[in-house]
């Protein structure tokens, strides 16, 4: 019977999905969102309360059903495609599915793997690359016949040291969490005695030689600092006016030194606050527009060099992006990001820490982060635009550890490796 209620919740709740435009114009966005979210928690509890199927290898084929933001422009879905090319590389069989959220401020339009997008979840492991805060709505989307049998792996990135409190409640529908960096997994390791894996994602990043300084609209004649930052993520986290400030502390007017700010997803209010802190940097370029991940890539090697003075990072894709492309990098000294840079082949920025004194939504009060220091940054932005063998040998070296420390066969070798030992216990505790 309580199958049969949540194949009935299920049902309901794709017809409302379908219905949300026309809801809108009637009822408050806000009551629709509380509504929702009750269905979906009540929804969710009755899945954990119902006992799992235990996993039956022989009731599917051996390989992954990647669940993710597959068609996303933002960096939650540039990682779920990463994990998608690594499975296709490493010959592991792998079906995915398109998980939309429903946001208008989500532009899903990256189509390059369109073909191996299905509803059928063909294989026995589900490896999860959403956030948990929409897993119940995942669980309750996609219903209980989508795990139940298989072994199921969340794929799970977060920036700070204290894991939130609501994450535990997803752990019973879980069998062991993958994270791109150490620094997530022994967090996690603290709050679950779920088996948890480090995965660092393989970074490769193509790049369109055409694709020149006067196509972004930048001058050819200065040295160019990139910041780079997508307003769905917080700007406090990101930390772009830090750079800004280095910047302004380094150069004041200098003529022949310019700052490029990326946005993705620009929000008004952002925007605002951002130019304030430009008003008096000479050469500022401002690029808002939505650009392909080879644009992406490309516009971070017309730069001189990247800067990401964040306070936290997952992980820090961006940063390992442009150390392969050879634009080296000026970076905070903390989390993630550190795990694939060190002082040889980047200029790391020390930092103290801070205590958030408000909710930074979705960080808590109490929580700690980074305060790198904006000093140290404009003295390494200055060694880097005045020392030109300093710059040569950060570069070279950056390039080749990356080249190494996040390969594709690295990669490969690890998530093959952790399936292999996945199916060699399920059999041995059958």
């Amino acid at each position: 019977m309580e199958r049969i209620l949540m194949n009935i919740n299920q049902r309901i709740l794709k017809i409302s999905e379908m219905l949300k435009p026309a809801l809108k114009k009637v009822f408050p966005q806000k009551l629709l969102q509380r509504i929702k979210r009750i269905f979906v928690e009540k929804n969710y509890k009755k899945m954990v309360e119902t006992a799992r199927v235990p996993f039956e290898r022989e009731s599917h084929p051996d390989g992954v059903n990647l669940i993710g933001l597959v068609r996303a422009e933002m960096g939650l879905g540039q990682s779920c495609r990463l994990l998608a090319n690594v499975l296709e590389k490493g010959d592991i069989p792998c079906s995915l599915y398109d998980f939309q959220l429903g946001s208008t401020l989500l532009k899903a339009e990256e189509h390059s793997w369109d073909d191996r997008i299905s509803e059928a979840f063909p294989y026995n492991l589900n490896l999860i690359h959403i956030n948990p805060d929409e897993m119940m709505l995942m669980y309750t989307r996609l219903g209980a016949e989508k795990w139940s049998g298989r072994y199921n792996i969340a794929f799970w990135l977060w920036e700070l040291e204290e894991i939130p409190e609501h994450w535990k409640k997803f752990f019973p529908m879980l069998d062991e969490i993958w994270t791109p960096s150490e620094f997530i997994s022994n967090n996690l390791r603290k709050v679950t005695s779920l088996p948890v894996h480090t995965m660092p994602y393989c970074v490769e990043a193509p790049v369109d030689e055409d694709l020149d300084r006067e196509y972004f609209g930048l001058p050819e004649d200065k040295f160019l600092f990139l910041v780079m930052y997508d307003s769905n993520s917080t700007i406090e986290r990101k930390n772009p006016t830090g750079a800004i400030r280095a910047f302004r502390k380094a150069f004041k007017n200098n003529p022949d030194v310019g700052i490029i700010v990326k946005i993705n997803n620009a929000k008004p209010r952002d925007m605002e606050h951002l130019n304030r802190w430009l008003e008096e940097c000479p050469n500022v370029y401002f690029i808002t527009e939505t650009l392909s991940k080879v644009e992406v890539n490309s516009l971070i090697k017309q730069a001189d060099v990247f800067v990401s003075l964040h306070r936290a990072e997952g992980f820090g894709l961006v940063m390992a992006e442009a150390m392969i492309v050879g634009t080296p990098v000026i970076a905070t000294n903390w989390s993630s990001n550190t795990e694939f840079m060190n002082s040889e082949v980047a200029c790391m920025v020390d930092c103290s820490f801070a205590t958030l004194e408000k909710d930074s939504p979705p960080y808590k009060k109490g929580a700690r982060w980074a305060e790198p220091d904006i000093h140290m940054a404009a003295v390494y932005m200055r060694k880097l635009y005045k020392d030109k063998v300093y710059y040569e040998q950060i570069r070279r070296k950056a390039q080749e550890y990356i080249a190494e420390k996040l390969s594709m066969e690295n990669a490969v070798s690890r998530i093959k490796t952790r399936i292999g030992e996945i199916y060699e216990t399920l059999e041995r505790d059958l």
